[in-house]
Formats: structure tokens, sequence, C-alpha cells
């Protein structure tokens, strides 16, 4: 079954170098993720904010990998351009920095492989934007995943996607889920099996279908809207990618069940009622820090815009 292993700590960085190393320089700062290196430069007004291309360098010894068909190479956030090499040779090129990608790195795993990863915030025209009210900050500021999976497993190859779609309809008390996943390798004899589960993880929905129905319905009676802040009710779908007793692969998404539309008299309506929507600009940084959040960050940064109304 699918797992994610965290490699966030100790990366090799340097704004210096000409080539991609053969090894870990000794000689490089080490640095953990998220990390930016504009984090003082592109704040404190100094006229030194650095735009360029900076390298990071971390060995994957091959005891830290669970046993696999396949691995990923996961890259939560890069900005704003960036190429991947492993030992040695190039395997993905990126532009932009704000979304989740994604780098089939099975072929080059050794009992150690070297991963460099080069990330570019220089000015470019492939990217946007490239002029705004806030700091383009270089680096890989997101976290950093392996993903270990068997040969069939839930798309991982489609732009960072996560391999499940889910669309809901209220009808009445009730509502529809259309759950459509996407999947890599499938074979003949594996199984699908969908789930949809309440807040609290209580099963409401269940079906298994062959592993060709990649689309199915399941019904939620007397469902539970989200309601905004008033009643944020979310439902899980879990997919499973079955063969035998085995599980192959899953996937979950959370979702919640709604109807909305705009009238241009009383506004927006939120199942069946005017709900006033006031907004906030949230720039994802913090002095010292630059953009390279940790989750208490992203938490306090929430609970203040709540708040606020």
């Amino acid at each position: 079954m699918r797992q994610i292993i965290n490699i966030n700590r100790k990366w090799a960085f340097t704004k210096d170098f000409s080539e991609i190393p053969a090894a870990v320089p000794e000689k490089w700062n080490f640095v953990n993720l998220p990390h930016t290196w504009n984090a003082i430069d592109g704040q404190d007004g100094g006229n030194d904010y650095y735009r360029g291309t900076c390298c990071y360098i971390r060995e994957l010894d091959r005891e830290e990998l669970p046993e696999a068909d396949r691995y990923y190479l996961e890259i939560n956030g890069a900005n704003s351009s960036a190429d991947v090499y492993v030992n040695g040779k190039k395997l993905a090129h990126h532009d932009g920095g704000y979304s989740t990608w994604r780098v089939d790195i099975t072929e080059e795993i050794d009992v150690k492989t070297l991963i460099a990863i080069t990330v570019d915030n220089s000015p470019n025209e492939e990217v946007y934007p490239q002029m705004a009210d806030f700091t383009f900050y270089g680096g890989l500021y997101r976290d950093v995943n392996i993903i270990a999976v068997s040969n069939s497993h839930f798309d991982l190859d489609y732009y960072g996607a996560p391999g499940i779609k889910v669309t809901t309809e209220v009808n009445g008390a009730d509502a529809k889920v259309e759950v459509e996943v996407f999947i890599t390798n499938a074979m003949e004899a594996q199984t699908l099996v969908y789930t949809i589960k309440d807040v609290h993880g209580n099963i409401i929905a269940e079906e298994a279908k062959d592993v060709s129905v990649t689309k199915t319905v399941l019904d939620i009676p007397n469902v539970n809207l989200w309601h905004g802040r008033k009643n944020p009710y979310l439902y899980t779908a879990e997919i499973k990618l079955v063969a035998g007793n085995d599980v192959l692969d899953n996937v979950s998404v959370r979702f919640g069940c709604r109807t909305f539309k705009i009238d241009p008299e009383k506004g927006f309506i939120l199942n069946g009622e005017s709900y006033p929507l006031r907004g906030v600009s949230r720039h994802q940084d913090r002095w010292g820090i630059g953009n390279a959040l940790l989750p208490e960050h992203h938490k306090e940064d929430m609970e203040l815009i709540c708040e606020v109304g």
C-alpha cells in the first residue's frame, strides 16, 4: 500500500555552484525544509534581494525506503522554476512555484541515491506573475516527500493531481456523490472499493466495482450540508485498489455537500440562505521566515482570519 516518506531534513544548500556535484558537498550550508533563501533579504529593504538559481542536495539511503515497485519524488512547492537531477541525470523541469509536482525516480534508485534540485526565482516569461506587491521568495518552501507505490496505483503523473475527483449534487434531503478515479497500470482481477464516511469516520455508503469502473455514484441519505463557519461539515471519500486480499493503493479526499447561487438582489445564497462573503488578503510570509512557513504558522494565520470575521 502507498507510503509517504518525508525527506525535509538535512539538505545541503548553496547559492554558489557551477555544476551538479557527484556527492554531498561538506562545505555547503545544511538546511531543513521548508526553506527560502530570501527570509531576510526579501524583507529588510537592504537593496540586496537575491534572485537567481540555487541548489539543494540530499543523499537518500536505500534503507530509508520501504519495499515498493515505484518511487516518486513529490515537491509541494519550489519557487519559481526548478530542475530535478538524480545521480547526476536530469529527470524533470517544472515552471510555477505554487503547485505540487512529482517525478518518477524508480529507475535511478541505488544503494545511495543523490537527489539534486536546482531552484530559480529569477524573472522569466514562463512563470506568472512577475510583478506584484509581494516578494518572489526562492526556495523549496514546502514539503518534499518520497511516495512509494505498487505498479498499479492511483495516478501520480498528472500535474500533481490526487488521482481522485468528487462531485456532489444535493436532491432534497439527500445527496448523490459522483466519485471518479484515475489509475496507472490497472490489471485484470483488481477491484475498486468506494467508501463514503461521515465526519466521525462511520461508513455510510460503500460498494465494490471492477477496476474498469473508474466512476460511480453513491448516495448520502439525510445529508448534512456544509454551511461555512456555521456548519463546516465534511464527508470523506476513500477508494482502495484491491487485488485479492491485498490493498495495493488507496486515496481519500474530504468534501462538503451544499447548494449555492448568486442573486443580483440578495447576493450569495448558500443552501437557500443569504450568506454574506467577506474576503481577506493573505500573503504566506512572516518576518524572518519568508514564505517557508511551518504548520503552526498556517494554523495561526487561519485562526486570525477567523477572528476578524
